[in-house]
């Protein structure tokens, strides 16, 4: 990731994203042949944000691994907005904006239902309130499955620890058939997201998977667990999907919390490699 701000704007960002291919992978199991042409899931999350940045580039590079991958919440939107939303956070940090007021200027020239979600989220936390000391506030907003979605996460140390207090979500999905699954959804999504953030990582020794069972991959517990407050808008003018945009901004705005607290910036997860959190 590269970028190019003056002047408190962000003029140039440049992504360039190197992995495997989901897809190809998936498709070449299910059918015996893989997908022929470009990969968009490969770069869905990072080359389709609504940000009016003059000078938007993002490229992928397909790096097969004798790993075999199939398809996790959100696919390449998982961890694509992980580091997109990562690295606009420090754009506006190296701009000398706030986070969430550089993202809204970015997004309302682009994308009005992008920049309702943010605002909403904005006034949920009470983003521009006085912040209580040894507390942090992160955000991040991906738009994926045709809906944008943005989280807020609040942060505070506890005895040398992290403790995720709340989380604030504003998602439009154009048309709210079902508020309540909806709600439902988008929680879930950030359960799905905060867990890999922060504890779950596979390796391997000898060739094979060193994680079992949930012994050895852990989720968030119960007492780990934010207060959450959803509110759905339906403000654009298409139905959106809801079982998967909850999960690309929940990585990226605990990270974004974390920095804001502690001023350390974590670019590699899962987070429990650097850092230890309490419920």
């Amino acid at each position: 990731m590269r970028g190019v701000v003056r002047a408190g704007k962000a003029l140039t960002l440049d992504g360039r994203i190197a992995a495997p291919s989901v897809t190809r992978q998936s498709m070449a199991r299910m059918t015996g042949s893989p997908p022929p042409g470009p990969d968009k899931g490969h770069v869905e999350g990072m080359f389709n944000q609504p940000y009016a940045i003059p000078n938007y580039r993002v490229t992928g590079h397909l790096a097969d691994l004798a790993v075999p991958i199939g398809v996790w919440r959100s696919v390449g939107n998982s961890f694509n907005g992980f580091f997109m939303e990562s690295f606009v956070d420090e754009m506006a940090i190296a701009a000398g904006r706030d986070p969430l007021a550089f993202r809204l200027e970015l997004a309302a020239a682009e994308h009005g239902p992008s920049a309702g979600v943010l605002r909403t989220v904005a006034e949920m936390s009470g983003w521009d309130s006085p912040r209580a000391p040894g507390t942090g506030l992160g955000v991040a907003m991906t738009h994926s499955f045709r809906t944008p979605t943005t989280v807020v996460i609040e942060v505070a140390e506890r005895n040398g620890a992290i403790a995720l207090t709340r989380a604030w979500m504003a998602c439009d999905v154009g048309t709210a058939l079902d508020p309540a699954i909806i709600e439902a959804q988008m929680v879930g999504g950030l359960v799905y997201g905060l867990s890999a953030a922060m504890m779950e990582e596979i390796s391997f020794a000898g060739g094979v998977v060193e994680q079992g069972n949930f012994t050895d991959y852990d989720a968030l517990r119960q007492h780990q667990m934010p207060e959450v407050a959803v509110r759905i808008l339906e403000t654009s003018g298409h139905i959106g999907g809801v079982g998967e945009p909850g999960t690309p901004p929940a990585a990226p705005a605990l990270a974004n919390a974390i920095f804001d607290m502690t001023g350390q910036r974590i670019r590699d997860l899962p987070l429990n490699k650097h850092l230890r959190f309490v419920g």
